[in-house]
């Protein structure tokens, strides 16, 4: 099927993944969202959202539009529960412009007209920023602090919410990158509150969704999506992430559904059968409570 494969050009200190079809008329990529992708995509957003009460009603959510493949989907999956969902909540699609090169940048504003994404757009220079501070491993700074850009601007423009494309890989990659290199069990979770802006909760409403099928929607619809165009991160060390995706892709091939049993694990933790947790900033040990269970 051409709409599985995947490719990439490289320009302007970015990868942009390359369609094998032609851009489809915009009636046809919504159509696709909610008949060709019902069971792989817009059931598991509905589900998300159902499971972890992420969308009530009042609501004023900021939609945050990096112009990758992620969000871009993510766009179109709030118009349509817009459109066709049961609760009144509102939505803003915030844009962040972190330094992009302009051709970058045209591409991120162009594919929003074509997707009738309506984004305000604002700068914030962190590119740069990050590029004076984070000398070795820039992502991790850069991820918080576009966050928290984010973050001001959503209450700005007086919403509660700040949804994230976030998918079910990302879940399952950050589990295990806490426990390979931060010796931790901790996961991403669907939705939080913010610690430094008051009021205000982090949703991932794409949370049950695997990459493959947005991979393919993306594609099969024709649009070219930003994949990475963060400039300082090419000119130092690799992402560990990486590392972990292609980690979990050979351990697929020998342990049937080895992703779903990470992301599970997140959801059965057996108290009684762990050597110490963490919780509300205190540290607790077996031990602490080794003697009542005499």
């Amino acid at each position: 099927m051409s709409d599985e494969k995947e490719s990439s050009i490289a320009g302007s200190g970015c990868e942009i993944l390359v369609p094998f079809n032609e851009r489809k008329p915009l009636k046809e990529i919504e159509r696709k969202i909610v008949k060709t992708y019902r069971k792989t995509i817009w059931s598991k957003f509905i589900k998300a959202i159902n499971d972890y009460k992420l969308v009530e009603e009042g609501d004023k959510i900021a939609v945050a539009i990096s112009g990758g493949k992620d969000s871009l989907l993510m766009a179109k999956l709030f118009q349509e529960l817009k459109r066709h969902g049961k609760v009144n909540f509102e939505l803003e699609f915030l844009a962040m412009d972190p330094g992009y090169h302009s051709d970058i940048k045209q591409l991120l504003i162009d594919n929003c007209e074509y997707l009738n994404i309506p984004i305000k757009i604002f700068d914030s220079g962190i590119f740069r920023i990050v590029d004076n501070i984070a000398k070795d491993y820039p992502c991790y700074m850069c991820a918080r602090m576009r966050r928290g850009a984010l973050y001001s601007k959503a209450q700005e423009l007086g919403c509660n919410k700040l949804a994230l494309g976030h998918h079910f890989n990302d879940v399952i990659e950050t589990t295990l990158l806490n426990v390979l290199y931060s010796g931790n069990f901790k996961t991403m979770l669907p939705k939080l509150r913010a610690s430094n802006f008051e009021g205000m909760e982090l949703i991932r409403p794409m949370y049950h969704i695997e990459e493959i099928y947005i991979q393919r929607f993306i594609q099969s619809s024709g649009i070219w999506p930003l994949n990475c165009a963060c400039m300082v991160a090419a000119k130092k060390i690799g992402n560990k992430r990486y590392e972990i995706k292609e980690l979990i892709k050979n351990l697929k091939k020998d342990f049937n559904n080895v992703d779903i049993s990470i992301f599970r694990a997140a959801q059965n933790v057996n108290m009684d059968a762990i050597l110490g947790w963490q919780k509300d900033n205190q540290n607790y040990s077996y031990l602490d409570f080794y003697d009542d269970t005499e």
